[in-house]
């Protein structure tokens, strides 16, 4: 298993992760929503873990410039849940900034209190 940054040339198989999520993903892999994330993905940091040629799980994150960093997407490809997968994926943005708080952005939150994470605020949507 290999953990690195998302690079333009992992497209294909990132999204290959998304459409085997279906309909639960479907905003960032669908019609509209691609051409969207495949933007959100260009200015964002993103990780992806590797098993030979196979994205099985991936974190997109932005940094906000010294006040901390935001992981708005993790997903781990279901053939690959329960192998801590999502855990190393966030290690590995904890280790990348060190002296910045990160943040999850959760609508799993059994997943994050499983792994010891306290919760700190609340997001609501606002339109």
């Amino acid at each position: 298993m290999e953990i690195r940054r998302y690079s333009k040339a992992d497209e294909i198989l990132l999204f290959d992760l998304l459409i085997d999520e279906g309909d639960n993903w479907i905003d960032y892999h669908g019609p509209v929503g691609r051409s969207k994330y495949i933007k959100a993905l260009e200015s964002s940091i993103t990780y992806i873990a590797c098993d030979e040629n196979l994205i099985c799980g991936y974190a997109r994150c932005r940094e906000d410039d010294g006040f901390g960093v935001y992981i708005y997407d993790l997903l781990v490809r279901k053939t690959y849940r329960g192998k801590q997968i999502g855990k190393i994926l966030i290690e590995r943005v904890l280790g990348d900034f060190p002296d910045q708080p990160v943040y999850v952005m959760s609508d799993v939150d059994p997943y994050y209190e499983k792994l010891g994470y306290h919760r700190e605020g609340s997001i609501f949507q606002v339109n």
